[in-house]
């Protein structure tokens, strides 16, 4: 059945890579520490995850979150250097796209940094994330980001969930008038969908997660529990985008 719109999970280890690729997702963003909004996975786990999609003959479907940390957009020049020696890396190891973003001080995209990091892509697919959802004019920040060669946003409509921010969402993706592409993401539930789809986004982004308990820790191991992909809700979500 056609999908209304693509379909990108957030995925933190190569069972979830596993699971997308399973499913028929168009794409994975690849990260770790998603409950803090996600940030820079390791080599390592970037190598598994592109070795996962080149054995399914999907060379473009690993996209990798660059986030060096929490805490906000706004980056120092020692942190952007470290950003772009990450892209340069994800670009050597295989990797599809990268995920990646930068505000100033004002708001505004940071169109220098945003432009150092596009060269490092080198040609991948470079996906502006929710930098965008803190940016102090999204739809100024959507012409300035479609002037600098950007792919895709990634954007939530400025909400906490992007199920209420369905009205700028609307906006965004008729001022894009498919100059750039926009994937509604942040806190999305498989109920929500329909409405998204409906917005005349390109995309949809969701982390489908599930939780582990009762694993084994203790003193500076954290919590007892993990997230992990869950093979029911990545199935849900494109079912629910099929009949959108």
């Amino acid at each position: 059945m056609q999908k209304a719109v693509a379909v990108e999970i957030a995925v933190q280890d190569p069972a979830g890579v596993r699971i997308a690729l399973d499913a028929g997702v168009d794409r994975v963003e690849l990260c770790s520490a998603l409950g803090i909004g996600g940030l820079t996975p390791s080599a390592g786990l970037l190598a598994a995850a592109v070795a996962r999609a080149r054995a399914a003959d999907r060379s473009n479907f690993v996209h990798m979150l660059v986030r060096p940390r929490g805490g906000g957009f706004v980056y120092a020049s020692d942190e952007v250097d470290v950003m772009i020696a990450d892209i340069r890396g994800a670009r050597a190891s295989g990797a599809g796209g990268v995920v990646v973003g930068a505000l100033d001080r004002s708001g505004a995209i940071d169109v220098d940094t945003t432009a150092r990091l596009i060269e490092a892509a080198d040609g991948m697919e470079f996906t502006f994330h929710r930098a965008m959802d803190a940016a102090a004019d999204p739809l100024d920040a959507l012409e300035t980001l479609i002037e600098l060669g950007v792919r895709r946003i990634l954007t939530s409509g400025g909400a906490a969930r992007s199920i209420d921010g369905v009205g700028m969402l609307t906006a965004l993706a008729a001022q894009a008038a498919g100059r750039i592409q926009v994937m509604a993401g942040g806190g999305v539930r498989v109920p929500d969908l329909p409405a998204i789809a409906a917005t005349g986004v390109d995309a949809v982004h969701l982390s489908a997660r599930a939780s582990v308990t009762g694993t084994v820790s203790g003193p500076g191991g954290g919590d007892d529990s993990y997230d992990v992909t869950s093979p029911d809700v990545v199935r849900d979500a494109l079912s629910a985008v099929c009949s959108a």
